[in-house]
């Protein structure tokens, strides 16, 4: 089985939607990685993963890094979605409509599965 994907001229098929956040960051009591997972998951968005950082400095400038013998208290953290477009929009208007003050970033992207079913 071959699988050929022209990566040139095919339009973008949904959102790689990113936010970041640190370790430490609550809202509603719950960290906020834990929150924004389960917010997507509660209005059937799609999946995200959640990835710490080693290190890391944001818009106010402070420094966050591993160092050998101790962990830094409140590494970054990026909390990561795929998802098509109105489910993207979907998710930011529900953080927003939260108050939650997070930095996101994204960009259109090809996603799909691969497999016994190939969706590419």
């Amino acid at each position: 089985m071959s699988i050929d994907v022209s990566f040139r001229n095919s339009p973008a098929n949904g959102i790689f939607l990113r936010f970041y956040t640190h370790v430490h960051a609550r809202h509603d009591g719950l960290l906020i990685s834990e929150w924004l997972l389960e917010l997507a998951k509660r209005h059937q968005l799609g999946g995200g993963s959640v990835f710490r950082a080693t290190a890391g400095f944001g818009r106010h400038g402070v420094l966050h890094h591993e160092a050998f013998f101790e962990l830094a208290d409140d590494l970054p953290l990026k909390v990561e979605f795929l998802l098509g477009e109105a489910n993207a929009q979907t998710l930011l208007r529900l953080v927003r409509e939260a108050g939650v003050d997070l930095v996101c970033a994204w960009s259109p992207v090809h996603f799909g599965n691969l497999g016994k079913d190939d969706e590419l």
